[in-house]
Formats: structure tokens, sequence, C-alpha cells
């Protein structure tokens, strides 16, 4: 049969680039990816992929082998600050067995995937991947789209049917259709996130652990089964990254159980970041489209950034795979952009701020007497039940593009 477009452009080889790369592959469908750095990204970002992500991951052929050299994180709480004692948690075991998918949580360092990921792609797909290829800009007319790059050897243009911009919060994609405009806001607060290993397990913490201070809030979080764990935690504004490394041991000498010396526990890595809210006026612009942190940007409290880029790769790849197919034409790549810009407004967007919010609270002590959440997962500690409902509440992120389908 004919094809309705012969080659995707996926600009930014990161983790939602890759997947979607890895996706339309499976497909069928020809991509290439164009990333302006020599190698995968190796700064410590997230690593725990919450259950909507699941799906994407398990289409894409990935998740048996993140589960197998990963982890299944399962517990969360929230802890108080001075004692670091329990005020609420949940169990996400629960979401082992939902009408016979196991829709755990997922866990891995996400330089790891991004290394799985590229290898399924090359290996099995013949995938091609442009490294040192930094795009600058883009054009398109009524026949094909293109990215102006910039290489070791010079400026070219690199031409397909579509381009989809992934590279990130930065998007040149995103720059090239809106100029500097990213509606949203940035927070005041600087957060540092590290990866450290450190004996959580013998202060009782569990796999995701959120301590409330409206100064010393934290993240500990369980990465690998060997014991290194994702620490991130607030930092005074204004602070240059010289003096937040300079407070790093005290800081965690402050904050953490057992109030270890820098000699106590093996910092792996560190890296400073803001935290932003911002999402582009539209995902589609004609054959330009974007997805992830270059569409939309949240805080990290609760995996909602990395979930949601995941989310939004698997229902572009439904709206280009129905094209493909010849199930659907281009106009639901305009329902893609409406639908996923509203679940960032009515869902991404509500929910990570007020994650943010909660754990940074300015009175963590009277929290649990005025936060509905949190009481709501405190009645629930004993209720399997609702506790699954309440997981499968974050789904609402998600949208099913295939009903937009032409009947076969």
């Amino acid at each position: 049969m004919s094809r309705p477009f012969q080659k995707i452009i996926i600009v930014g080889a990161g983790p939602s680039g890759l997947l979607l790369a890895l996706l339309l592959s499976k497909e069928g469908i020809p991509v290439e990816i164009l990333e302006a750095s020599h190698e995968l990204d190796k700064q410590p970002r997230a690593a725990i992929y919450g259950s909507p992500a699941i799906p994407e991951l398990r289409r894409a052929g990935v998740l048996d082998e993140i589960r197998r050299r990963g982890m299944s994180p399962t517990s969360m709480c929230w802890r108080r600050f001075a004692d670091h004692g329990l005020i609420a948690g949940m169990d996400a075991s629960v979401l082992a067995d939902v009408d016979g998918q196991d829709l755990r949580m997922a866990c891995m360092v996400l330089d790891q995937l991004d290394q799985l990921m590229l290898d399924e792609l090359t290996t099995k797909y013949g995938g091609t991947i442009r490294w040192r290829h930094r795009v600058v800009g883009t054009g398109q007319d009524e026949k094909q789209a293109w990215v102006d790059v910039e290489t070791p050897e010079g400026k070219t243009k690199v031409y397909g049917d579509y381009v989809v911009g992934c590279d990130g919060a930065t998007s040149a994609v995103r720059k090239s259709l809106f100029g500097d405009e990213y509606p949203g806001f940035t927070w005041e607060r600087q957060i540092v996130a590290t990866n450290i290993y450190y004996d959580f397990e013998k202060f009782g913490f569990k796999d995701s652990n959120f301590i409330l201070h409206p100064d010393h809030f934290f993240m500990a979080a369980k990465l690998t089964t060997d014991g290194l764990y994702r620490v991130t935690y607030g930092e005074a504004p204004g602070l240059t990254w010289e003096q937040m490394q300079e407070r790093q041991p005290w800081k965690f000498e402050l904050m953490l159980p057992g109030h270890p010396k820098a000699g106590e526990y093996r910092m792996v890595s560190m890296s400073p970041y803001r935290m932003h809210q911002r999402c582009a006026p539209r995902f589609r612009s004609g054959r330009v489209l974007l997805a992830a942190d270059a569409a939309h940007l949240c805080n990290p409290w609760g995996g909602m950034g990395i979930t949601g880029g995941f989310v939004d790769v698997g229902g572009l790849y439904d709206c280009l795979a129905g094209m493909w197919r010849g199930r659907a034409d281009d106009s639901i790549l305009d329902i893609y952009s409406e639908k996923r810009v509203d679940k960032w407004r009515t869902v991404i967007d509500p929910i990570s701020q007020s994650n943010f919010r909660r754990v940074s609270d300015p009175d963590p002590d009277t929290l649990l007497d005025r936060d509905a959440v949190m009481q709501a997962c405190k009645a629930a500690e004993n209720d399997m039940e609702m506790q699954k409902k309440m997981y499968l509440s974050f789904f609402e992120m998600c949208y099913d593009f295939t009903q937009h389908y032409k009947p076969e």
C-alpha cells in the first residue's frame, strides 16, 4: 500500500526521542534522530517512571529488561523532618495485577534506559542517529519539512515529512515556532539532584520518601537494588553552584537520617536544577510537532514530567501509526496537540504543583489536617482496593487517540 509519508525526523536523543524512535521503528516507519551532543546525557535525572508510562515502555519492548536490570518500586510515604517519622504512605504493589497487567512503576537510572533504547533501536531496527547535529531552525512547505543543522563539517539541511522536537527544555524546535514564548513560570526555589550510596533502609525508609520542611525538604528514592539512592533537596534562592557544592555536606548532615558526615555516604553525582511550570501554546504547527520537555515542563516532585513525556510520545506514536496504516489523516495531529495541551493543564500541571507545595509547606506539622490527598492516603492505608483506585487515577493524564481512527 502507498504510505502518506516516508520519514520522521526526531530532534533529540533523550528518553522521549529514543522512545518515539523505537515505537515508530517497530511499526516500520523510517526515522532519523539528530542529536547535538556526541553522546547520551550522563547527568543525574529522572529514574522512576510512573504507571501511566508503563504501557508505552511495554509497547516499545523494553519493559521486561528495565524490570530485570532495575527495580519496581512499590512503597511511597511522607515523613516528618525532625525524626523522619512516617506521616502517611501508599503501597503500589496493588498494581502488580490490573486486569492481567503489571502496572507497577519501573525504575532504571535514566542514562541506562537511554542506552537500552538506543541499543534496541540500532541493533534490532537499524535506526539512524546522527551525533553532533545541532538543530538551529526548522522550515516546511506543503510537501515536506526540514531542519537547519550545524555539524562539524558545516551547516546543512535535513529533510523529512514531519519534524518532532524532543529536544528538551531549551528546545530549538519550539523556539523556531514560538521564539522565547513558553508560557508559565519558574519557581524561586532551586533544587539539587544527587545520586548517593547510603543505607537508608536501616532507618526504615521505604522506596520513595518525601520529607516535609519549608527549607530543608528532600526526597530519597531508591534507584537500584545495590543501594543507590536519588536524594533531591531544596536550596535557598540566589546561591551560586559553587555555594551549593560547599553547603552540600552541611545539608546532608542536617537532613538525612543518622546525620551522616561526609565520609559516611558515597556521592556519585550532583547537579543543580531550576524548576519550571510551562507549556507551549500548541504542540503542532503544520509539519512540526513537539513532545515531552520541548512541549511542557513541570517540577520533578512525583515524576509527572518524565511520565507525562512518555505518555505524550505514546499518543503521538498512535497518531502517526494511524496515518501510516491509512486509518487516520493528518487532522489527528491537531487532536494530539489539543488533547496533550489539555492534559498538561488539567492533570500534569496542577498535580505537580501540589506535589511541590506539599513537600515544601510552611507549616508541615499541621499539613495532614489540611491536605486532602494526604488524608485520603492515610484513610486508605489498610484498604488496598482504595489504594489501587487512587493510583489508577493518575491514568487521567492519558488519552486514547485510536478512538479517532477510521473504521477498518
